[in-house]
């Protein structure tokens, strides 16, 4: 499984949904339903995007459906981006390794969670 990261900001349509109905993106992101694409969790954010998403999908197919469904229900214009742990991004054939040892350690394969 892998994680996406899906930049969100309203439409101009959904702008004025989400000032009478503020739980709006919220219900569409539990509403959604892509087989293996499960939601991690939803922030509203100050910036150019209005919320962050973060999902974990089977593969870039299964996300991209899961982006495209959510950006309708939620009437929202969304970037979808794969996240690769930091780890993961490391030269194993002995060059430094302490380049990228940032954030969370994860093997192949690991989701690469924060430790505790």
């Amino acid at each position: 499984m892998a994680n996406y990261i899906l930049l969100m900001t309203l439409t101009p349509e959904g702008r004025e949904k989400a000032l009478a109905d503020p739980e709006r993106v919220v219900r569409a992101g539990h509403e959604t339903r892509v087989e293996g694409v499960q939601g991690l969790g939803l922030y509203g954010v100050l910036g150019p995007y209005d919320f962050i998403g973060i999902v974990e999908a089977p593969d870039n197919d299964a996300a991209a459906r899961y982006s495209m469904q959510l950006g309708v229900k939620a009437m929202v214009h969304i970037t979808t981006l794969p996240a690769v742990p930091v780890a993961l991004l490391q030269d194993k054939s002995g060059g430094d390794d302490t380049i990228l040892t940032t954030g969370a350690e994860a093997g192949p394969g690991d989701r690469g969670d924060p430790v505790a």
